[in-house]
């Protein structure tokens, strides 16, 4: 994911690895940064860190890696990491290479749907930081159909070995073959939550998907398939990085 135009001089100094955007405002009013040769200690200034000479005690400013990011269709059956002891195909397989590209959170082997991949720690921390309590979509089929109470007890919250679920949004249709689609949208991302979620209420799960992070959808990406954030997505994972998005 790459930063249109020009960015506070702080900003670039920290996605360069310099330092935490504050400590790099120190760096600034100290008189220990230069820009074009000239020192400078205004916080308001903006530059272009691929066109102009930033330094820092007289050391250029190291070249950023470009930021990316991909939303992906993941299929089931595809490991959410990077590497593979056991040799299964991994979903770093199906995106273009970058360097330092890893996954943001996990779906679990069996489970397909939206994931989002990307080679920015800040984006990811802010993405996975539970303060954030970014909204994910989910799809189940399950056996049976969840009664009124199943799903009062999933949307208020269910008691699982790990501590309990936080409230959260369930919608439920049913058909006449013994099964039920559910969807829910939990802010939490802890390992095989949905699939536990349903299981305490007595519906074992055949199929899940994720259908949503955040704004950003599957929509009709193909299986397998991805794509870059565009327009509204692009300015949301912008103000996750930023620091504006409040829950």
């Amino acid at each position: 994911m790459t930063k249109v135009g020009p960015l506070r001089l702080q900003r670039a100094l920290a996605e360069a690895g310099i330092a935490s955007r504050r400590k790099a405002e120190e760096l600034i009013r100290a008189g220990r940064v230069a820009v074009d040769g000239q020192v400078v200690t205004d916080m308001g200034i903006r530059v272009e860190p691929t066109r102009q000479d930033i330094s820092v005690d007289g050391r250029p400013l190291p070249v950023a890696t470009a930021k990316v990011v991909y939303v992906l269709h993941k299929p089931a059956g595809r490991i959410t990491t990077c590497h593979d002891e056991q040799g299964r195909p991994t979903v770093l397989e199906l995106v273009p290479r970058a360097p330092g590209l890893h996954p943001v959170g996990r779906l679990d082997l069996m489970t397909s749907g939206l994931l989002l991949l990307t080679n920015d720690g800040r984006l990811t921390h802010a993405l996975t930081h539970p303060s954030h309590e970014i909204v994910k979509h989910y799809r189940a089929v399950v056996t049976g159909h969840p009664d009124d109470e199943a799903i009062d007890r999933l949307r208020q919250g269910v008691l699982l070995e790990d501590g309990p679920t936080e409230p959260c949004t369930v919608r439920v249709s049913r058909d006449r073959e013994g099964r039920s689609v559910v969807e829910l949208w939990i802010h939490e991302g802890r390992n095989r939550q949905v699939r536990r979620m349903l299981e305490h209420v007595g519906h074992r799960v055949r199929e899940l998907v994720r259908l949503g992070i955040g704004p950003i959808r599957l929509g009709d990406l193909g299986l397998g398939c991805w794509r870059e954030p565009r327009g509204r997505e692009l300015e949301w994972l912008h103000r996750c990085v930023d620091g504006s998005l409040t829950p």
